[in-house]
């Protein structure tokens, strides 16, 4: 963990020092993020305080490119998301630990998550497309995969992590598309490169977390 860390704080900073990109508010929010990234992975709490506050910094990232879908989806989604998650795992800790206790959803949760995607996933599309959005298509299905993976995380799903993967696919097409438009745009590319390695991560992580708390 220390060494996945260490090497996202690399690539994230290593990046945005070669390429020269001047926006420090790229920087500051992309270590933020690796560093959540890890915590979460951990199942510890402290990950989701840390996801609120990225995606704070996020959404200004956004604004500025006209990529409305990502200040919606996280300063209206995921920052909500994540104050759910942060108080559902305090309410749910493992042995009175800092470490959550791992959940497996239902049929009926997961029959809620695919209307509530759906309904979300149809409604953002045209909203998106009546401000004018950049990249309309990959942000309305950033907005699926990010809320999926908000709602695996607030119910201590495994799966958050594979969700979350899929949204940083997405998250990179969307930030090359702005890395061809302006060079300073690459660091936020390389962001979700180490997010995607850290997200697989985390899924390996839970199912151990899975079968050692099932023990």
């Amino acid at each position: 963990e220390w060494a996945l860390w260490m090497v996202s704080v690399a690539v994230v900073a290593g990046t945005y020092i070669g390429f020269q990109a001047g926006d420090a508010l790229s920087l500051i929010a992309s270590l933020i993020g690796v560093t959540a990234l890890i915590f979460v992975a951990k199942g510890h709490v402290l990950g989701q305080l840390l996801t609120i506050v990225f995606a704070v910094f996020y959404g200004v990232i956004s604004w500025e490119l006209r990529y409305y879908g990502e200040v919606i989806t996280y300063l209206c989604m995921t920052a909500p998301m994540a104050l759910l998650a942060l108080i559902t795992w305090l309410r749910n800790p493992y042995k009175d630990s800092a470490e959550v206790t791992v959940h497996r959803l239902t049929g009926r949760q997961w029959i809620v998550m695919l209307i509530a995607a759906t309904v979300t996933t149809a409604a953002f599309y045209f909203i998106l497309r009546a401000v004018g959005n950049a990249a309309l298509i990959v942000s309305t299905l950033s907005i699926t995969t990010s809320f999926v993976a908000s709602y695996l995380t607030a119910m201590r799903s495994p799966y958050y992590a594979l969700a979350y993967a899929a949204n940083d696919l997405v998250l990179i097409v969307l930030w090359v598309i702005a890395a061809l438009a302006d060079i300073a745009n690459v660091p936020m590319v390389a962001c979700f490169v180490m997010f995607f390695a850290n997200d697989m991560y985390g899924f390996i992580n839970w199912r151990r977390m899975e079968k050692r708390q099932a023990e």
